[in-house]
């Protein structure tokens, strides 16, 4: 109690395997970082961390702060300074009323949302047989579905992860590049194998893909399947014509998951005939199809990307007002 007033406690133990100094950054930066940020008391003893304060919602909000640091480091993931950043803005923003059980999930061994868009986005892959993420470069729309396709494939939920996306020009012509059909595209599909040997060994990946148990294919190729027990993502999808789009969606089969994810402020065709922009109008209200739209604010790369996307939103907000 300080001046009559009953302060608000509380405790965090930190298991004997995690050392301190993950815990607390380096020169104890975390520490000071969050004193103040929000204004409170932290006291070290030992393996014990005190958080106390007048507020007790902003105790709470540094508690769970530093038990989410705790509960990585104890499953052997170290935050960088970025990801800490990203943790603290989760929870200033957070209303309690989502995924806390999203927040404290690890997908694919050390991936967890970092925004409360990106929280909002893993709730819908679990809810909704069909997904559809929009928004901007930088926001993990591909990086978060591969690491969910990855969960469900671990858990036996599925047999197999079909990745794709449309081969489209941008600027060059395929014509031009060396070698046979596939290795003409696979260029446009190297995010997706990026994206996807960050959570895995390189060994493990191309055994899967030799044994058909991931597929990463161009659009093109899909065609006349049927994806039966598949956790199915189009990537790029604002790239995908009306014709590929409705093409791919009736590709779904039983037991199966689709998550089609798109910018449609980076769409390289005519932008009247995206099937991306088109489903917003034709697919919203149906059961089982759910619509998530992340913003700058769910940019996890450089902080200086989100200035280059609100500057270039700016622009072509202001380009189009001049030309209506």
């Amino acid at each position: 109690m300080r001046g009559g007033v009953k302060l608000a406690s509380k405790i965090i133990e930190v298991p004997n395997n995690v050392d301190m100094v993950v815990v607390l950054g380096q020169y104890d930066n975390k520490l000071r970082f969050l004193r103040k940020r929000f204004s409170v008391n932290i006291d070290i003893s030992d393996k014990k961390i005190t958080v106390t304060g007048n507020d007790e919602s902003i105790v709470e909000t540094v508690e769970n702060i530093i038990s989410q640091v705790v509960t990585a480091a104890r499953k052997g993931y170290v935050m960088d300074w970025s990801e800490f950043e990203s943790l603290v803005d989760f929870y200033s923003s957070w209303d309690g009323s989502s995924a806390q059980s999203s927040q404290e999930t690890i997908l694919s061994g050390r991936i967890r949302p970092k925004t409360k868009g990106q929280v909002e986005y893993i709730d819908a892959m679990r809810r909704f047989d069909v997904v559809f993420s929009i928004g901007p470069a930088g926001t993990g729309k591909t990086y978060l579905a591969v690491a969910m396709a990855l969960d469900y494939l671990k858990s036996g939920i599925v047999q197999r992860i079909i990745l794709t996306r449309p081969a489209v020009e941008a600027g060059e012509r395929l014509g031009f590049l060396p070698g046979d059909l596939v290795e003409k595209v696979d260029p446009y599909l190297r995010p997706i194998y990026d994206a996807i040997m960050d959570m895995m060994p390189a060994e493990k990946f191309y055994t899967y893909r030799q044994k058909g148990i991931i597929e990463i294919a161009p659009l093109a190729f899909m065609r006349g399947r049927t994806l039966n027990n598949c956790f199915v993502i189009l990537d790029e999808a604002q790239n995908a014509t009306h014709q590929q789009m409705k093409m791919f969606l009736t590709r779904i089969g039983f037991n199966s998951k689709a998550v089609i994810t798109g910018d449609v402020t980076q769409i390289d065709i005519d932008r009247g005939n995206s099937g991306l922009i088109e489903c917003e109008n034709i697919l919203k209200g149906i059961d089982g199809i759910g619509f998530v739209y992340l913003s700058e604010s769910d940019v996890v790369r450089h902080p200086v990307v989100k200035e280059i996307i609100k500057a270039y939103e700016n622009y072509e907000r202001n380009r189009h007002e001049k030309s209506s």
